[in-house]
């Protein structure tokens, strides 16, 4: 579709003739002005956090090399401070030249990270790529899903301590796995898990690629067979069943890197949208009865607006202009822009990165891990992305492309506008990005950001300045439904106005966020309600709750806890 199509200014024109006033009056409302300039500082260091993710590269070029690796947040020992946990690769089968493991960096809530990987039972060596947390057995403790090269490990967490489950679970994962997330897509209280899969490689099979004609380089995804998604159904007892073909997921044509669980048609099911690299991308309705109905094409994410499969990577999904209908945003490859498909609530979605400073500012950029949050409070969930090339030697071939990209921050200024301010904020730093997820690491109430670089140290920035305005956190527990709440909706209203969130496993790429929300207030002092409707149906309504504070809420509407941000 032409970006100037006259079928998209119509409809264009129909949602902002039935919202815009609404939005213009709820962004004044809401929007408390900034009373100090919000910057991400880099803590990497004075935190503890001493990282270097390691791609087993030894001069052969290989793909998996320029892929990895995603991270995450998760309160692994459940003290109430978010821990970092860093998705690491390794040498390739006949190349052994050293033991490297993923991280686990345990939060001490003063600043400061400690190395507990051992004592965590997590110094386990594979060729990891991405990651989710969930509370798969229900038992108040998050367990770990990690996929990777040729294999996936799922680890239990028994009180702090993980254990590998995986062969007695029946989730192994043989693909070039990627992006994963727990969700519940039948509803029965149980979270069950979907993992991406992206090519069919192999080192015997490895194609070799040249940008030049003379040099080997990192193959597209062209060059090798696609693989289907896999989605595992919990059956209880630490037990999964491979339900793909059976749900309707299956496709071996699929090059998936994203996922994000997103009830786009607000029926009140959890569905599925996956982004491609150079395929379409992937829309799975949730059909109520175990199954699922692809509708990528009719809902108009599938392509570009000219119709093209473009090279995407990271995913993710908010209601970014509180219209009740969340949208989507997808991290695309170099020259072809994000995609920032909004919802039009009648099951379609129209791209309108093309006309925004969406588009504009990311055209050359290449990005991988990305996530809607609101940095600054003002009630109005920005997007952070993470940039970098997957070729070295990019700049040679094409000079307006580089290999190391900076961070794009794009505020959310209403109205569907937006606003890149990523240099504005502190992001200056070149970086060849991958994975990226944000969680409030000091419990003032502003969210912070982990960012994880291909062959590089992974990065922790925290936000100075965002708590200037108002906030609240809601933490979920679920009685009848999953234990985290996941797929809960939480709508918080205040004199102003009103906003809504869902409790999520997955997005961005390969990494995962925390899954306490942060709703930004401006310069409200409480919320006057807050309802949260819970994967099982329960409705939940919650009066007078004050600000800069995190409530911990479980399902039936009682307050487990009060945590008073830190002044």
């Amino acid at each position: 579709m032409n970006r100037n199509s006259p079928r998209r200014d119509f409809l264009k024109t129909l949602v902002m003739a039935g919202c815009g006033a609404g939005l213009a009056s709820r962004r004044a409302a809401w929007a408390a002005p900034r009373l100090s300039p919000v910057r991400f500082a880099d803590i990497t260091s004075r935190a503890g956090i001493h990282f270097v993710h390691y791609t087993g590269g030894f001069g052969k070029k290989y793909l998996p090399e320029t892929m990895g690796s995603g991270c995450a947040f998760i309160d692994y020992d459940n003290d109430g401070n978010p821990d970092v946990l860093l998705i690491n690769g390794a040498d390739f089968p006949g190349h052994r030249t050293r033991r490297v493991t993923m991280k686990l960096y345990r939060n001490h809530g003063n600043g400061t990270f400690s190395d507990v990987t051992a004592k965590a039972g997590l110094n386990v060596e594979m060729y990891g790529m991405g990651v989710a947390v969930g509370d798969y057995d229900n038992d108040g403790w998050d367990d770990l899903y990690v996929t990777g090269l040729g294999e996936a490990r799922l680890f239990h967490n028994d009180h702090g301590r993980f254990s590998d489950v995986t062969k007695q679970a029946g989730v192994n994962n043989t693909g070039f796995g990627a992006s994963a997330a727990w969700l519940d897509y039948d509803k029965d209280g149980q979270l069950d898990l979907f993992v991406c899969n992206y090519v069919k490689w192999s080192e015997k099979g490895d194609i070799y690629c040249s940008l030049d004609g003379h040099h080997k380089s990192y193959c597209t995804p062209e060059a090798y067979p696609g693989d289907s998604c896999r989605l595992f159904r919990n059956l209880g007892g630490g037990r999964f069943e491979d339900v793909t073909r059976k749900a309707g997921i299956f496709d071996p044509t699929g090059k998936n890197l994203g996922v994000a669980i997103v009830d786009y048609d607000q029926d009140g099911w959890p569905d599925i949208a996956v982004s491609n690299d150079t395929q379409p991308n992937k829309l799975y309705r949730n059909n109520h009865n175990g199954t699922f109905t692809e509708q990528a094409v009719q809902a108009g994410i599938a392509f570009s607006e000219d119709g093209i499969a473009r090279g995407a990577m990271g995913i993710d999904a908010s209601d970014f202009d509180a219209s009740g209908y969340p949208s989507l945003a997808i991290g695309n490859f170099s020259n072809q822009m994000l995609g920032l498909y909004h919802n039009e609530k009648n099951r379609f979605f129209i791209d309108i990165a093309p006309s925004s400073a969406v588009g504009r500012a990311s055209l050359l950029s290449l990005s991988f891990g990305l996530f809607f949050f609101d940095y600054d409070l003002d009630g109005w969930e920005d997007l952070f992305v993470a940039n970098g090339h997957i070729e070295p030697d990019i700049n040679r071939i094409q000079p307006q492309v580089a290999y190391a990209e900076l961070p794009l921050v794009f505020h959310n200024q209403g109205h569907d506008r937006f606003q890149e301010v990523g240099r504005e904020l502190g992001f200056t730093r070149r970086l060849v990005a991958r994975g990226a997820a944000y969680a409030d690491i000091n419990n003032d109430g502003a969210p912070d950001i982990l960012l994880t670089t291909n062959g590089g140290p992974a990065y922790l920035f925290e936000n100075i300045g965002g708590n200037s305005n108002q906030a609240i956190r809601i933490k979920t527990v679920g009685t009848r439904s999953n234990r985290d709440g996941i797929g809960a909706v939480v709508r918080v209203k205040t004199a102003s106005g009103s906003h809504a969130q869902t409790v999520h496993s997955g997005s961005s790429y390969c990494s995962q966020s925390e899954l306490t929300l942060t709703f930004g207030l401006g310069n409200e002092q409480a919320v006057e309600e807050a309802e949260i409707v819970w994967p099982s149906g329960h409705r939940d309504l919650l009066n007078n709750l004050r600000a800069r504070s995190t409530y911990t809420v479980e399902e039936g509407g009682k307050i487990l806890a009060r945590r008073p941000f830190r002044p």
